[in-house]
């Protein structure tokens, strides 16, 4: 159970985060200049919130986890730890950022409402049937 459980976790991560660096390159380039952080998290955070509840699906019945709380919270623990460790590698080897400089920016707005989300992405296995 914790085998698939853990592989359907690294499998959701890994989809969504390749959605999320399309999404958020978009945002970044485009978006926040124009419009501002925060205004340009809140239109993608919809694209990401649907994507991930589908890629969520989608790994729960491709390695077919079971509905007990503990496969699905191993494999939405799994998920948010490893997109945890690698947006913090990317704050810290891309953009300069100290690793108290990358946890200070979740007081920011945009940022905020980015882990906000990503809470939600880690609940969404418990939440599909």
């Amino acid at each position: 159970m914790t085998g698939r459980a853990g592989l359907a976790g690294t499998v959701y991560f890994a989809v969504v985060f390749a959605i999320g660096f399309v999404l958020g390159t978009v945002r970044v380039l485009f978006l926040a200049p124009a419009l501002g952080e925060g205004i340009a998290t809140l239109i993608e955070l919809p694209a990401m919130l649907a994507a991930s509840w589908f890629v969520c699906g989608w790994c729960v019945g491709r390695f077919g986890v079971p509905p007990a709380r503990g496969a699905r919270a191993t494999m939405g623990g799994a998920a948010f730890g490893m997109l945890m460790a690698v947006e913090a590698m990317l704050s810290i080897l891309v953009f300069g950022r100290t690793p108290l400089g990358h946890l200070a920016r979740y007081a920011e707005i945009g940022p905020a409402l980015g882990l906000a989300a990503q809470i939600a992405f880690a609940a969404f296995p418990l939440l599909r049937r």
